[in-house]
């Protein structure tokens, strides 16, 4: 994908031609790895065990929770495709509708993956790619009025 850079090439011995410079991409999952991840989940999690709110729409064990997250966000962001292989396709907005999800704690939510980001200083630009998708995607999580 060009980046709006060209270079001058000299093209049969004496014609200049301009052609786009191509930066290497790299996923949010190169620039994270694992165990950006891992922090990124373990940080959220933490979070979410101290929300008086959050806490209780939660199952118990939060163990689960987390490993799933964790998969899911890794093969989300471009790591390898651990959470089909494991636990099927995503199916999200169906995964979470037996939790009751409302405006409000969607907020909550968003806000503290929101702080973890910033906490962990994920670096740009793959902050920015993260806040937009988890501000759509949680939207999408709500199912009650």
């Amino acid at each position: 994908m060009p980046t709006g850079f060209t270079r001058s090439v000299r093209v049969h011995g004496s014609a200049w031609e301009e052609t786009p410079l191509v930066m290497p991409q790299r996923t949010v999952y190169e620039v994270l790895g694992d165990d950006g991840f891992r922090a990124l989940v373990d940080a959220f999690y933490q979070r979410v065990e101290q929300d008086p709110v959050l806490r209780p729409i939660f199952p118990a064990d939060l163990s689960e929770g987390r490993e799933r997250q964790y998969r899911f966000l890794v093969q989300y962001f471009g790591g390898p495709p651990t959470y089909n292989e494991r636990y099927g396709e995503p199916r999200l907005r169906r995964r979470h509708f037996p939790f009751p999800i409302n405006r409000a704690a969607r907020d909550l939510w968003l806000s503290h993956m929101l702080a973890t980001i910033e906490e962990l200083a994920i670096p740009e630009p793959a902050a920015g790619l993260m806040r937009s998708y988890f501000t759509q995607f949680s939207l999408a999580m709500i199912n009650q009025a």
